[in-house]
């Protein structure tokens, strides 16, 4: 009972630091909407409204249809009820401002949904000590706090697909009708959060089909007798339409679109689909071309995604978990290891391969990293605990207050306004009204406010390196005072891509590599007259730490790289 007490205690702390770090700094914009698929779920749960006829409720033209299936549409539904929701309080809530700081809000109690999951998950697994511990790791860990401060639909889907193992794991352990129905609930719920989540069916296929069938085979030693096999094999079958009923009647209710105006809905999955096998296909993938798939994502999680630390304790306890299995596979625990461990290794083969790798991607697998690192980290405790009482409370305390040092580097970028709202003010207060901008298409112009002030027109830089962009672009840096790269969202990719003997003609930038590498080094008739960074920096000691190298996804939204570059007046 003591025991039972002291763990529910320590779970309230680890909680309260995950409120901590997610809720710091949530206005980290100052309300300008700088991340771009948060604007584009906002704009488009605005558009939504109760139809004034059940014939209209049915039509593909609809009033509650988004016409948006980039990704699922249950966020949009969820944002735009809260929405109208907290409009009746305070119509502010239900306007296009109000309204992200309900997403966001939304996006944080999802992911300490998760937090709280990971503790369930973890005392079913082992003991209380690993949910503790897994909690903890996934409350500490960088890319979860991150996208925490975003209304996006990674860390809705990140909550169910854990939900959706948690309750895959009580279904193994007692299968029952009613399990079988949250199940397909939860498994509806995250397909129409994002498509990504049919690799749940994996782990589901794993759980229900081999184990049972496999049970069925044991106990009718001649499968040429039907009859006994399919009297075994029925409550799976059974289960399994259960499931399916369930799945498809939330899928049906919470993105009804997607069947009634199933040609748009296919037709932007399928955009997407493409998307994850070509970056060539959009501007803002090109950063991809040329990753080495796996190596990639693996080098952001430990870097930017987990830290160090926290990441290589994941990676050695998922060998550490495997190892177990393998030598102590008679302990009845080992198979629900086992489902995680499916579900992780599939959806790391599948999103891995991608030919995109945006880190956020693999949000559904930091929980499982969490345990994994937490199965390992209670045994390592036990040992500790029998070598010596000392080490067992110093090296925890050490290794915690390690841990604790990632986030707290990373909050810094929160604790300062954003460098494109800094960017802005400087603008402002330094370039004189009627001033002519070159701003850079595919990224958010600059200044975020006042642009009426000023006379801005835009580089086609993404274009195909043709003469006629060039002209294009030369008259207008001719009339050009200033430059403003309000991100490395072109320049980084752009300056890589010129080995046109291997890229596609359209996707070859040697002119626009070079244009970068003139206006860098003020060849090209403009000096940098102001740059605006922001970087994690460890606390207290101010020693800042360049991200530059990271996924641009990692950077770009809200600690962007800003530079302002000024006409040099030759006259003088």
């Amino acid at each position: 009972m003591k025991t039972s007490i002291n763990s529910k205690l320590f779970f309230v702390f680890v909680f309260f630091i995950a409120v901590a770090f997610r809720v710091y700094g949530i206005n980290w914009d100052s309300g300008f909407h700088l991340h771009p698929d948060e604007r584009a779920i906002i704009m488009a749960a605005l558009t939504l409204h109760l139809p004034t006829s059940l014939g209209e409720l049915l039509s593909p033209a609809s009033s509650l249809n988004p016409h948006f299936f980039a990704y699922g549409n249950f966020p949009l539904y969820l944002l735009a009820f809260f929405g109208w929701l907290g409009g009746i309080f305070n119509p502010f809530l239900g306007s296009y401002d109000g309204i992200l700081f309900i997403g966001r809000t939304l996006s944080v109690f999802f992911d300490l949904g998760t937090v709280c999951l990971l503790y369930l998950l973890g005392r079913r697994l082992r003991s209380p000590l690993i949910g503790l511990l897994a909690a903890f790791f996934y409350a500490v860990s960088l890319l979860p706090i991150q996208l925490s401060h975003f209304f996006a639909v990674d860390t809705p889907l990140t909550f169910f697909s854990t939900l959706f193992l948690y309750l895959l794991i009580r279904y193994y352990e007692k299968p029952a009708i009613k399990k079988a129905v949250l199940l397909g609930i939860t498994f509806g719920l995250s397909l129409t959060t994002k498509a990504s989540a049919v690799v749940l069916a994996v782990p589901l296929g794993v759980t229900l089909l081999v184990d049972d069938t496999l049970l069925a085979c044991r106990r009718v030693r001649h499968l040429p007798r039907l009859k006994p096999f399919l009297r075994h094999i029925s409550p799976l079958l059974l289960s399994l339409l259960v499931t399916g009923v369930a799945l498809g009647i939330t899928a049906f209710l919470t993105e009804p679109y997607g069947f009634i105006d199933r040609q748009e809905f296919l037709n932007q999955l399928g955009q997407q689909s493409a998307m994850t096998k070509d970056p060539f296909l959009f501007p803002y993938t090109l950063q991809y071309v040329g990753i080495t798939h796996y190596i990639y994502e693996i080098r952001n999680l430990v870097f930017f995604g987990q830290g160090i630390l926290l990441s290589l304790l994941s990676y050695l306890g998922i060998f550490y978990t495997v190892w177990q299995i393998i030598v102590k596979k008679k302990d009845r625990k080992w198979a629900q290891e086992l489902i995680l461990l499916v579900f992780a290794a599939s959806y790391f083969g599948i999103v891995g391969n991608f030919a995109v790798g945006y880190m956020r991607y693999l949000l559904p697998l930091y929980p499982l990293l969490a345990i994994f690192a937490a199965l390992l980290a209670e045994d390592i405790l036990r040992r500790l605990a029998y070598l010596s009482r000392f080490l067992a409370y110093f090296i925890p305390i050490l290794f915690g207050a390690s841990l604790l040092l990632y986030p707290l580097t990373f909050l810094h970028i929160y604790a300062v306004p954003n460098t494109r709202v800094q960017a802005t003010a400087w603008i402002l207060q330094h370039i004189p009204a009627g001033s002519r901008l070159a701003v850079e298409h595919w990224d958010d112009a600059l200044p975020l406010t006042g642009q009426g002030s000023y006379r801005i027109a835009t580089l086609p830089l993404y274009d195909p390196d043709t003469a006629a962009k060039w002209q294009q672009i030369n008259r207008t840096l001719e009339a050009t005072d200033y430059i403003i790269i309000a991100s490395m969202r072109l320049a980084a990719p752009l300056q890589r891509l010129t080995n046109c003997r291997v890229l596609p003609p359209d996707r070859c930038y040697p002119i626009t590599a070079a244009y970068y590498k003139s206006l860098f080094s003020g060849s090209l008739g403009f000096t940098k007259v102001a740059d605006f960074t922001v970087y994690p920096t460890v606390p207290f000691l101010h020693i800042p730490i360049p991200d530059d190298s990271a996924d641009e996804s990692f950077t770009v939204y809200d600690h962007p790289h800003v530079m302002l570059f000024k006409k040099i007046d030759r006259t003088k």
